[in-house]
């Protein structure tokens, strides 16, 4: 990234003391970030710019040297289903289907899972005796659980999580961070997590102030 900037930031005449925005920052696949910050300072933007939701940014951001700016639709989606994983903060869940439903959205495109694993996945998070129920009847941790499934269901290079525990309590918190860790580590890949605390449970290796 470089030289990035939220137009609305830039519209409001804001100066900043970021250590992310209007900086040149490198995140590298394998290494383990944590975005820090408190609620309005951009988190849930920073992710969406990575992910090539928005693009009402200044500056610029490049993959693997190439400006996300230049690339087309079927670049993107290649992107996000064999590079790019991302956990929004609102999960973004079809209330109506059921978790596994939810998780085989995603499994179906990528062809990455095998139901043995998604269900071993549910149990490593508590969760089994929920995989067939919608998910309007789960409550919030529950959803939050079922979306980190989902996001693991693919190949990817990084993944994003957008405050990924902020529903969990200290022991699925736990649990959530050594399934996300592991798989990273497994694929060699970069986790890049934001948090309004250092909440996460999972080992940083750097620090950025939002």
């Amino acid at each position: 990234m470089h030289n990035v900037l939220p137009a609305v930031f830039a519209s409001q005449g804001a100066t900043t003391s970021s250590e992310i925005w209007c900086r040149d920052v490198t995140l590298e696949r394998g290494r383990h970030y944590l975005v820090s910050a408190h609620s309005g300072t951009g988190k849930s933007s920073l992710c969406s710019y990575l992910y090539g939701y928005r693009n009402d940014y200044s500056g610029n951001i490049a993959f693997s040297g190439t400006d996300i700016s230049t690339l087309n639709i079927l670049q993107w989606s290649e992107l996000r289903c064999r590079h790019l994983a991302y956990l929004p903060q609102e999960m973004r869940l079809f209330p109506e289907l059921t978790a596994i439903e939810n998780v085989e959205l995603k499994n179906n495109l990528t062809k990455f899972r095998s139901p043995d694993e998604i269900k071993q996945m549910f149990e490593q998070l508590g969760i089994p005796e929920k995989i067939d129920q919608p998910v309007a009847r789960l409550s919030i941790g529950q959803q939050q659980r079922v979306a980190i499934i989902r996001a693991l269901c693919q190949p990817f290079d990084f993944i994003l999580l957008d405050e990924p525990v902020s529903h969990l309590d200290e022991t699925n918190n736990n649990l959530a961070a050594k399934l996300i860790a592991d798989e990273a580590m497994r694929q060699g890949a970069g986790i890049i997590a934001t948090s309004v605390g250092n909440n996460v449970m999972i080992t940083i290796d750097k620090e950025y102030k939002l």
